[in-house]
């Protein structure tokens, strides 16, 4: 359902949020190593992030990646329409447009009426599901991986 791009972000800004210490920069080989996350793919990932000002950037032999906003107020939501826009949430399930409920001139599509459900649960949770929950989900039980 995810993108891979959307899941190795919230996969690495919740990495970031639970191992950085007071603003600490955490390197980008050691984010892709801990995670088994290609290093070039994830460093344009984490630098779309950066340029939408939720996660801080610096380069050098110091630099690396923090969190540039309280994981408290990162949604998953957040982390996904910065990788992959809004597509997912305006477009129909079944054709590449626009669904009916971003553009009323359109016709509706077989499945619209099941779909918008889904798709404004989806939304919800995603929007209410947070980088910390995400923490301390983690941290609370040792199977969850991220």
């Amino acid at each position: 359902m995810l993108s891979s791009s959307s899941k190795y972000g919230i996969r690495a800004v919740t990495y970031i949020a639970s191992h950085s210490q007071n603003g600490s920069k955490i390197g980008i080989k050691q984010i892709s190593e801990d995670l088994g996350l290609p290093t070039p793919f994830l460093a344009k990932i984490l630098q779309l992030l950066a340029k939408q000002k939720i996660l801080s950037s610096s380069k050098g032999p110091h630099g690396g990646f923090s969190l540039l906003r309280d994981p408290k107020k990162i949604t998953l939501l957040d982390i996904i329409t910065t990788i992959e826009g809004n597509d997912m949430f305006d477009n129909c399930v079944i054709h590449n447009m626009p669904c009916i409920a971003v553009d009323e001139n359109k016709l509706m599509c077989p499945v619209h009426a099941d779909y918008i459900k889904v798709k404004n649960n989806l939304e919800r949770f995603f929007s209410k599901k947070t980088i910390q929950s995400l923490v301390v989900s983690a941290r609370d039980q040792d199977k969850i991986y991220i």
